[in-house]
């Protein structure tokens, strides 16, 4: 054991290279720094994508036009989408795994040093090119995050870069994937069996598989939609021969696993968190690994429950909608196990604990409405209103993002050696999670009422619910000014008390698996931490 923990020591030495200053940066393999690189990255991706929603939230506050032209505002919501998916969420998860999942399973490092170095700094490249194309002629591509042709064949150079950044982005994603899932599979400590690992760790693994299998997909649709735009192609042009509605299979064939892909991870912290401040080993270990596993599956079988308007034969709805209701299943269990951890356990509520309960709440109103929108008849009825918007919004905004609060304030002391502050990490979560259902609860009400997404003009009735939704907005906003200074004084400004071997009491101890400790998991808490 001690051999694995001079070897870590020994690999943050060299790791960093000869270089000082920015260039430590630039051309660290240390995963721990390339971790960090990524947590920072998603979060100035996540504060750009804010300012957008912002943006659009202005505009909604009452009827008529206020700020933006219609074309703009479709530009916005495009891009908003774009940037909180493929650079806020997705990089802020691959930061978490390159933290932790060396340290979880005894490793010294990830298996492909340079490879992780690589995979990070293609993302600062494709955002730019994603940011940059609000300044080319006739702006960012307004064809919605969806990119559905054939609207999208028509857009100017701004929807090139916005393909080519995806293209960096999904290679970046692979190469990561390929890193996470060798570095498991073969770096494990000894006594580190597959059904021994950490929860964290298990979604992790099935996560980089799903990446592996659908980022190509994606990759084949916007290659596509690239030559139909430049070469003549009629992949998606009726006119040509083509079927629009072809592109919608694609896509969703990836947008649908791509929605687990962003929660799953998420999954993966919740029920590192929850038995740490229960004080309970997890409550059914193996049940949440073969739930996991299910979920991803069956995440392949779905993707058309996003398009029951666009004309399909019967027998083909009702597979996806009795497939679409399966899927709660598995995620029903992760809830139910949750749940029964903290059942008679001994709780304390620091900021971790606070959202990840938090999160239990508003990820399963989201699944609830999921499931309503799950019933053709009534989806049929819903499409495309503010009531899918509520409903994804409670899945990846309160899903995604407080599964990374949580992990941020859960894991921060390991990482510099200092307690953030409490109280201030406190007031972030209730500001949260107040302003989080002021902006997106009422949003159900305007989608039941009818009023349809992806306008900058509505009908005076939808007023009243628009100006609470667009104050919220600013609300929720605003308060992670809050977290970017709680963030900033314990890693950069390294502020707080030192934080002990055991930073929440004596809870780590069942922090990381259903079973008692053998040896290799305490190499965790003695590897070597920065700051």
């Amino acid at each position: 054991m001690s051999a694995v923990i001079d070897s870590g020591h020994a690999h943050d030495e060299q790791a960093h290279g000869p270089y000082g200053g920015i260039m430590r940066w630039v051309t660290t393999t240390n995963h721990k720094d390339i971790g960090t690189l990524y947590l920072w990255f998603s979060f100035t991706m996540f504060l750009v994508g804010g300012v957008l929603a912002l943006a659009i939230r202005a505009e909604l506050f009452r009827p008529g036009l206020q700020f933006w032209h219609p074309e703009f505002f479709n530009q916005l919501t495009t891009m908003h989408g774009l940037i909180m998916v493929f650079g806020a969420i997705m990089p802020a998860f691959v930061g978490f795994a390159n933290w932790q999942v060396p340290m979880m399973i005894g490793a010294p490092d990830m298996a492909f040093a340079r490879l992780n170095n690589w995979s990070f700094w293609m993302l600062p490249v494709a955002a730019t090119l994603l940011v940059g194309s609000f300044f080319v002629p006739g702006g960012a591509t307004a064809a919605g995050w969806t990119i559905y042709a054939p609207l999208s064949t028509q857009m100017g150079p701004g929807m090139d870069l916005a393909i080519f950044a995806l293209h960096i982005m999904g290679a970046s994603s692979i190469m990561g994937s390929i890193n996470i899932i060798t570095t498991i599979l073969n770096m494990r400590a000894p006594g580190m069996t597959l059904i021994r690992m950490p929860l964290f760790v298990w979604t992790w693994l099935i996560t980089a598989y799903l990446l592996i299998a659908v980022m190509p997909v994606l990759a084949g649709a916007i290659t596509m939609l690239l030559t139909d735009r430049h070469f003549g192609t009629s992949f998606f042009n009726a006119a040509g021969g083509g079927d629009p509605v072809m592109f919608q299979h694609i896509f969703w064939f990836f947008g649908h696993p791509e929605v687990y892909i962003m929660i799953l991870p998420g999954f993966g912290i919740i029920s590192q968190v929850i038995p740490a401040f229960s004080r309970k080993p997890l409550f059914g270990y193996s049940s949440m690994v073969y739930a996991t596993a299910s979920i991803a599956v069956l995440s392949f079988i779905v993707w058309a429950h996003h398009m029951f308007t666009v004309g399909m034969p019967t027998a083909g709805i009702l597979f996806f909608m009795y497939a679409t209701v399966l899927i709660a299943v598995p995620t029903g269990v992760k809830v139910f196990n949750w749940l029964t951890t903290m059942w008679r356990g001994s709780m304390s509520f620091e900021t971790p604990m606070l959202f990840a309960v938090g999160f239990i709440f508003v990820f399963t109103m989201g699944g609830f409405t999921g499931l309503i929108l799950a019933i053709m008849p009534i989806d049929i009825q819903l499409q495309d209103t503010y009531y899918v918007v509520a409903h994804f919004h409670y899945v990846l905004v309160a899903g995604s993002l407080f599964s990374l609060f949580a992990g941020f304030y859960f894991w921060v002391p390991k990482w510099t050696g200092r307690m953030y502050d409490e109280k201030l990490g406190k007031w972030h979560f209730w500001l949260s999670m107040i302003f989080f259902n002021v902006t997106f609860f009422p949003m159900h009400f305007l989608g039941l009422a009818g009023m349809p997404r992806r306008i900058p003009d509505y009908a005076l009735q939808f007023a009243g619910f628009n100006e609470i939704a667009s104050i919220g907005a600013f609300g929720f906003g605003l308060s992670q000014i809050l977290f970017l200074w709680i963030a900033l004084k314990v890693t950069v400004l390294g502020q707080g008390e030192r934080a002990g071997q055991r930073p929440w009491d004596g809870a780590d101890t069942l922090e990381w698996t259903h079973l008692p400790s053998p040896a290799p998991y305490h190499s965790f808490h003695e590897q070597p931490v920065l700051g």
